[in-house]
């Protein structure tokens, strides 16, 4: 169990480090106009966010029940965010709120927006392929019925 939560903790310390990088390159890598360059480093931090979330699903989701990886990922996910929103705009020196409430809630709704695209994808593309984990016990499942029967021997 320990193992799962230090897992859970990386994957929502990775995510909230991609959000910190995409901040610190708007705050100290964009000279002039930044709320063209900031759509377009948020457009590119969310795609990073999508990606990554769709590679741990294809991964997680092949030796995996859906239950158990869907649980880690929505709690990884939900850490990031809370830190993506509340904690991350005070690093570069902002207000979480100074933008307004229109713009906090925004954020968040992307935020789950990109991470459930991404997870989506990366499971939609596993069952596809036919590689997820219940797919894998139906195949097992249907080649034990298949098998020879054991022969019985009369003495």
């Amino acid at each position: 169990m320990n193992e799962r939560w230090r897992t859970v903790g990386a994957l929502a310390g990775t995510l909230f480090a991609v959000n910190v990088v995409a901040r610190l390159v708007i705050e100290f890598g964009v000279d002039g106009d930044q709320s063209a360059a900031a759509d377009r480093v948020s457009l590119g931090m969310f795609l990073v966010i999508g990606v990554i979330l769709a590679g741990l699903a294809f991964h997680w989701g092949r030796d995996r029940p859906v239950a158990r990886w869907g649980a880690d990922l929505a709690a990884a996910v939900l850490v990031a965010l809370l830190l993506t929103v509340l904690v991350g705009p005070l690093l570069v020196g902002n207000n979480p709120f100074a933008n307004g409430a229109g713009t906090f809630f925004a954020q968040i709704w992307l935020y789950l927006a990109a991470s459930g695209a991404g997870t989506l994808v990366g499971y939609l593309v596993l069952t596809a392929l036919g590689r997820d984990h219940r797919s894998q016990q139906l195949k097992r499942y249907a080649e034990r019925g298949n098998a020879k029967p054991r022969r019985v021997v009369r003495r």
